[in-house]
């Protein structure tokens, strides 16, 4: 609390009383000379002795001269005084300005009443609020209405105990925005102890506010992201296994139309597990990403006639493509990935038609670009992605939302959630940034930025039997732990020509290779197995097999291959559960790339 009894208070009562002590003075010795002057006047005893008379007079006069020095010198000092002490007011009311014009806090002074006494500047600066439009308003006129009440029954407790309160509430900004403030108030007393005044400290709290959500959302994802983990290697081996067989019963049963059919619906539902599954973990950012330098403007049109077929005729798809634009490096796949998510979330959003606008262009990330968005951002060259939608737009509430997994406005059975929340991982691993601008019933953009690099585009994997290597002659080394999975991509590898050694572990396949007489072309290994790693493995068959290829398989996350081996990043790398297709494209990749992985254990 705070009291009026300051030191400027008493150094203005120090002033008025001396001010009042030398006009008294002046006035006393004023009437001391007029005495002395009429006692020239009045007749004397001893007015026939001239010779006493003028010692007299000139004792007189003398005295009257030292009377008037004195209080000169009395005048003097005392003014000097007072010109210390009006100069030291004028100093702290500077310093008073310099502080209350410059601070980031706004400072208010109310009344009892509510009503505003002074206002800082810095209301200005962060509402947009002149000091005379707030004096014309209430304290309470600007606050959000749920946050009235509670904000006047902490200002009535302050009044009656005369302790200040925290607490936080929303301002509106002079543009109809809402501004979160942190507020504290102490109590201003009267000489009687009561409460006469209230200053009001503000702090904009709204940035640490998106700072400290976005945190949550984080540990959302990371919370996400270990439990797709901690499923992800089991549930992905059995996939496999399923989709595997599966695969192989598919070509067997060609004669066999009824339970062919049988088989497919397998496959699909396999295909659509493993797909959910690859959701979750590019949510959490835990994919394993193959990126290269591309043309995003290529990507586009690659997927064009794709796009078309999925938002339907009735909304009108059209690009801008920046011809001068940069290049990035990213995972295709996943880029694709992204564009397709963010169609198919405009198409929903405009079920009676409209225009989807896709547009590129390069841009720079600057500070003031970094200052705008609450979000951490690097400044730099990027290359923008946007898309924007005519359809039914979002609220503030929702924006907030979007891009949590699961989270989702359809109806049951009509969406997983994770489309956005896919999007959004993919994007935040890439080393971008996905930012969503929308108005309920004006559409909706969103702004995808990847950074730009410099290099030569990478063409496109080898699609499979684009291999012009005579398979037969080529000898690959499985290694899996999982008796089942092992036995269905051996059967699959022979059955696209191979010559195929199996092994269930990282000793085995030792053994294996060290019995072989001839050369082992490439091996394909699990990364996370008992005993023996498969990075650790490859370091070990590399000492004797120097041109051999590599391509690690795993269900498990990014992260946690990170946690278990590190490998060479020339390797290649195969997701479970993979399809005939999958596998046959990645082998046939390895086999003719010219790089050697080399694995550290």
């Amino acid at each position: 609390m705070i009291t009026r009894k300051d030191n400027t208070a008493s150094r203005l009562k120090n002033v008025e009383r001396q001010e009042w002590r030398l006009w008294s003075t002046a006035v006393l010795v004023t009437l001391m000379l007029t005495m002395g002057l009429v006692s020239f006047l009045l007749p004397h005893p001893h007015s026939g002795d001239k010779n006493l008379e003028g010692i007299q007079i000139i004792g007189v006069v003398r005295g009257l001269i030292c009377l008037v020095l004195l209080f000169d010198v009395y005048v003097i000092y005392q003014h000097l005084q007072i010109f210390r002490i009006r100069r030291q007011l004028v100093e702290h009311e500077e310093l008073f300005r310099l502080i209350s014009e410059n601070a980031a806090d706004m400072i208010a002074l109310v009344d009892a009443d509510g009503k505003r006494i002074y206002n800082s500047p810095s209301y200005y600066k962060v509402l947009g609020y002149t000091p005379e439009e707030l004096k014309e308003t209430s304290a309470f006129e600007q606050i959000h209405v749920d946050d009235r009440e509670r904000l006047q029954e902490a200002i009535e407790a302050t009044r009656n105990t005369g302790a200040g309160q925290r607490m936080e509430y929303r301002m509106r900004h002079k543009d109809g925005s809402w501004r979160m403030l942190e507020s504290t108030a102490n109590a201003v007393l009267d000489s009687a102890g009561k409460v006469s005044n209230l200053v009001i400290v503000n702090r904009d709290i709204t940035d640490r506010k998106r700072l400290e959500e976005q945190y949550r959302q984080s540990q959302k994802m990371e919370a996400v992201g270990r439990l797709s983990g901690g499923i992800a290697h089991d549930f992905n081996n059995l996939l496999g296994v399923m989709i595997g067989f599966a695969e192989i019963l598919e070509i067997g049963l060609a004669s066999s139309p009824e339970l062919l059919d049988s088989v497919e619906e397998i496959l699909k539902a396999g295909k659509r597990a493993g797909a959910l599954t690859r959701q979750l973990l590019a949510f959490s950012r835990q994919q394993v990403l193959e990126p290269r330098i591309l043309d995003l403007n290529n990507t586009i049109a690659e997927i064009e006639k794709m796009l078309r077929r999925i938002i339907g005729e009735d909304i009108v798809l059209t690009t801008r493509l920046d011809v001068e634009l940069g290049r990035i490096r990213a995972d295709e796949g996943q880029v694709e990935q992204v564009i397709l998510n963010l169609a198919v979330n405009a198409r929903d959003a405009m079920p009676d038609g409209g225009k989807l606008e896709v547009e590129t262009a390069n841009i720079e990330i600057d500070e003031e670009f970094v200052r705008q968005h609450s979000y951490p951002v690097k400044t730099g060259e990027y290359v923008l992605l946007k898309v924007t939608d005519s359809g039914i737009g979002m609220d503030a509430e929702l924006q907030a939302h979007i891009f949590e997994p699961f989270f989702t406005t359809k109806e049951k059975g009509k969406g997983t959630g994770l489309g956005l929340a896919t999007a959004y991982g993919i994007v935040k691993q890439s080393g971008g940034y996905i930012d969503v601008c929308s108005e309920r019933g004006h559409g909706t953009t969103f702004k995808v930025y990847l950074p730009a690099v410099q290099g030569e585009l990478e063409s496109r994997s080898l699609q499979p039997g684009e291999s012009s290597i005579p398979r037969e002659r080529k000898t690959l080394l499985v290694v899996e732990d999982e008796q089942s999975l092992l036995k269905s991509t051996c059967r699959m590898l022979s059955d696209f020509g191979y010559q195929v050694l199996g092994a269930s572990n990282g000793g085995d396949a030792l053994r294996l290779s060290q019995q072989h007489a001839g050369e082992i072309d490439l091996v394909l290994a699990d990364v996370v197995m008992p005993g023996m790693s498969g990075p650790e493995l490859v370091a070990q068959l590399n000492i004797h097999e120097t041109s051999m290829k590599v391509v690690y398989m795993s269900g498990y996350t990014g992260q946690q291959m990170g946690r278990s081996a590190s490998f060479d990043e020339k390797s290649s790398f195969l997701m479970k559960p993979f399809t005939r297709q999958d596998l046959e494209r990645k082998i046939s990749e390895a086999l003719q790339s010219t790089n050697v992985a080399v694995a550290v254990g």
